[in-house]
């Protein structure tokens, strides 16, 4: 993470003052090829959106000069307007029914899990941020869940509330917020606390209902290892850990991040396999054969800790980034369209009145001076989403 943070400061060095950069550390030089991809990946999708809204734009364009008449035109972007009316409105049954999933675990039906986000001061920015992005992951994949569990964000102060109140949308997130740390949250069930970490000596056999699962919020690249077993050892509480050595053999510098920890938790809650859910979460090239009771299979899933590398690592790539952002603005943004496609129709018939005299050559000018600005709505769907690009690299 540090080694991202040299490369950067000295691409900006070069660029500035045309110096040599400085020398870089051996790993921040092997970091830097795959740095370079994923930067030319996402300039290539941004452009490839880019072309495709104004394909789309062209699209539309056309169809609308090459209609036969003023009705004809109102009657397609009429229909157009409905169509997107439809999309709004089947998303806003989608919203319904996950918050009514969100809220029924919240009454007690979900499994209730929590996210110790109390370690903001052992780590550095860009390790707040990849966990912020962590944190809106988990957010995401519960409200797709169909048996979503009770998620709790404690410890949610300082610098790390900061962050999460960047996210669009985070103030409607239905999810408990907590600036108090879990003893205090759960100090009538605090012998229902059970911190998950791989340094535990007990192996997780089973979620249980009545206990309140804990997984510790660091990204810490291991300068920290251990730190979650002392904590709840010091403060006289369970620990455990997931039963992954009975079934996977992972290399020992491979870890697991904070969502891959949450979902693998909720696909257990679904298939009450074990394996199924390991499977289904780790990414193949992190997982070796399936080990029945291997003894010596190793994992290295400490503290949950995780470098800010992209989808490799379990961050949010682009595409899943705006799916999280999306499902909290994206309808804000629909609305603001169909509003302003009504004013630009509005103002193309008032340029067709202006010039009915002027002949057929005149009208179809008219229609296209005047389209463009009505095709604004697309492109400007494609800068809103790209202007919450921001969280993710």
């Amino acid at each position: 993470m540090a080694d991202e943070a040299d490369v950067e400061q000295a691409a900006a060095a070069a660029a500035g003052d045309g110096a040599q950069p400085p020398a870089l550390s051996k790993s921040a030089r092997k970091k830097l090829p795959k740095q370079e991809r994923q930067a030319a990946r996402k300039a290539a999708e941004k452009e490839r959106r880019r072309a495709d809204v104004e394909r789309r734009r062209r699209e539309w364009e056309e169809a609308l000069a090459a209609a036969p008449s003023d009705e004809a035109r109102a009657e397609m972007v009429a229909a157009r307007r409905e169509t997107r009316r439809e999309r709004v409105g089947r998303r806003a049954e989608e919203r319904g029914a996950r918050a009514e999933r969100l809220r029924r675990a919240a009454e007690g039906a979900g499994q209730k899990v929590v996210l110790d986000l109390e370690f903001a001061d052992l780590m550095r920015p860009n390790e707040i941020h990849s966990l912020t992005q962590q944190i809106m992951h988990c957010y995401a994949v519960n409200g797709r869940s169909a048996n979503p569990a009770h998620l709790w964000l404690t410890g949610c102060s300082g610098e790390m509330a900061t962050h999460l109140q960047r996210i669009p949308g985070y103030d409607k997130w239905i999810i408990e917020k907590a600036a108090k740390p879990y003893l205090e949250a759960f100090e009538d069930h605090k012998e229902n606390l059970v911190y998950l970490t791989a340094d535990a000596e007990t192996v997780l056999d089973d979620l249980n209902m009545s206990k309140i699962y804990i997984i510790g919020g660091l990204v810490d690249r291991n300068r920290w290892k251990g730190i979650t077993l002392k904590k709840a050892a010091e403060q006289g509480i369970q620990s455990a850990k997931l039963p992954i050595g009975n079934y996977l053999k992972m290399s020992s510098s491979q870890v697991l991040t904070v969502n891959q920890m949450f979902e693998i938790m909720l696909k257990f809650v679904e298939t009450r396999d074990w394996k199924t859910s390991f499977f289904h979460v780790i990414p193949q090239r992190k997982r070796g054969e399936a080990q029945a009771g291997d003894d010596e299979a190793k994992v290295s899933l400490d503290d949950n800790d995780d470098a800010a590398e992209g989808d490799r690592n379990g961050n949010l790539s682009e595409e899943n980034l705006e799916k999280v952002l999306d499902e909290e603005v994206d309808d804000g943004v629909v609305e603001e369209l169909e509003d302003e496609e009504t004013d630009v129709s509005n103002k193309r018939q008032c340029v067709r009145h202006e010039d009915a005299g002027a002949g057929h050559q005149g009208r179809s000018g008219a229609v296209a001076e005047a389209t463009p600005a009505g095709v604004e709505a697309t492109p400007q769907a494609g800068q809103a989403k790209e202007s919450n690009d921001g969280g993710e690299d």
